[in-house]
């Protein structure tokens, strides 16, 4: 088996485990975290892998919080959109690597006229 199958069926077996762990979450954590994760697959980048060690951290964060009786909104905050971005905020995006593309054509065209 090739390294790269290995890898392939290692990541299906882990993304499988991630589910039947969100499936186990309480109600609220289950609706929230189904929201966030389709959320979170609008900026993946690449193969997604990314956006898996993100949503492993969610689901240790809600395990740890439904353990501690605490509600779903109780550790997002009411503003899931605001807790996505935050969380977004060191991934690899498809939007940092647009704004990173404009930037750099910016800076290269400026250049190339002399104008920077």
């Amino acid at each position: 088996m090739t390294d790269f199958l290995k890898k392939i069926l290692g990541d299906k077996k882990e993304w499988r485990r991630m589910e039947a762990r969100a499936a186990a979450l309480p109600g609220d954590y289950r609706i929230v975290h189904s929201e966030i994760k389709q959320y979170l697959w609008r900026f993946t980048a690449g193969d997604g892998m990314d956006i898996i060690a993100i949503l492993r951290d969610l689901l240790d964060l809600f395990e740890t919080g439904a353990a501690d009786g605490r509600r779903a909104l109780e550790v997002t905050g009411a503003d899931v959109a605001a807790f996505c971005d935050e969380l977004l905020r060191n991934a690899n995006t498809y939007t940092a690597k647009w704004r990173e593309t404009l930037n750099r054509n910016v800076a290269d065209k400026l250049r190339q006229e002399g104008t920077s």
